[in-house]
């Protein structure tokens, strides 16, 4: 096992600004008509900051996979080479405005290589610190998740699925108060994919996703299902309240070759309530868990 403990602390700040036109792009993407025309000082809806800070590399400087190549210059060299961003535990002091300038200081507080069934996993936590003109506006966890390639089990297992789903067999494994059906297509992974300068190219390069990695359609964004999973919170679950925690964890993969479903409880007498996305059989695919304030 690797030993990335010299990884552990490091730290590093980027600024960069909530740009109307972005806005306006995943409005579009996340079938927001409220958001289609954004204006400056206009409250930001909960997660669409992720649009902010994605890793910038020239042509020359890509993986195999899209993502910038893993060199060590801030996180960790790790050699297996699908990449999967697991979840994200997020608080919300104030919220985000478009206009903003936001700087995100960014410490890895963990880095650790494990031995599972499919082999080294490498896993690391980024704690990031976001601040608006001086306003400390979120602190959010974010777990990253470091795999090797595919084994012909996990790939046979994947194509069951895709039979399952295509021949009509998706019953929820448990469904919420609040659901509602998704239907991703690669027109919608591609705009989330632009929109956040995500180069990985399982959302968008079918060829790819499909010969190298090994999945039996494009793979539908985490953080895409969890901006879905809030967006269903702000708009049908609590309409008006003001969302102030959000932690969600990627279980399985979902495709863009059936639809998808989004579920949700009602908030108890604090204000927290469960949210869900399933699969492509049903399966739970997003575990999350949110708060409002009351």
């Amino acid at each position: 096992m690797a030993d990335f403990s010299a990884w552990i602390g490091r730290s590093r700040a980027e600024t960069e600004s909530i740009d109307a036109r972005l806005v306006r792009w995943l409005a579009a993407t996340l079938e927001r008509p409220d958001w289609m025309d954004a204006q400056a000082g206009q409250t930001l809806p909960a997660g669409w900051h992720w649009m902010l800070f994605a890793p910038v590399a020239a042509q020359s400087g890509l993986g195999r996979d899209g993502h910038p190549a893993r060199t060590g210059d801030f996180l960790p060299p790790t050699t297996q080479p699908r990449r999967m961003w697991a979840g994200s535990r997020l608080v919300w002091h104030q919220p985000f405005r478009v206009g903003d300038q936001v700087t995100r200081t960014t410490t890895i507080r963990k880095a650790e290589e494990k031995a599972g069934r499919s082999g080294s996993m490498v896993f690391v936590t980024l704690a990031h610190r976001l601040e608006a003109g001086g306003r400390l506006i979120a602190d959010e966890e974010q777990d990253l998740v470091y795999r090797g390639d595919a084994a012909p089990e996990e790939v046979a297992a994947l194509a069951r699925l895709a039979e399952r789903a295509r021949s009509g067999e998706a019953t929820p494994e448990k469904t919420g108060r609040f659901h509602q059906a998704v239907t991703p297509d690669p027109v919608m992974l591609f705009r989330y994919s632009a929109a956040t300068f995500n180069g990985h190219r399982i959302h968008y390069d079918r060829d790819y996703a499909s010969t190298v990695e090994g999945y039996p359609g494009l793979v539908v964004h985490g953080p895409l299902i969890a901006s879905l999973l809030l967006g269903f919170a702000e708009t049908v679950v609590a309409p008006g309240a003001t969302l102030t925690q959000f932690d969600f964890r990627a279980k399985r993969p979902t495709f863009d070759i059936t639809p998808f479903a989004l579920h949700a409880d009602a908030p108890d007498a604090s204000g927290e309530f469960a949210l869900w996305s399933t699969n492509n059989v049903g399966e739970v695919a997003v575990e999350a868990r949110a708060r409002i304030r009351l």
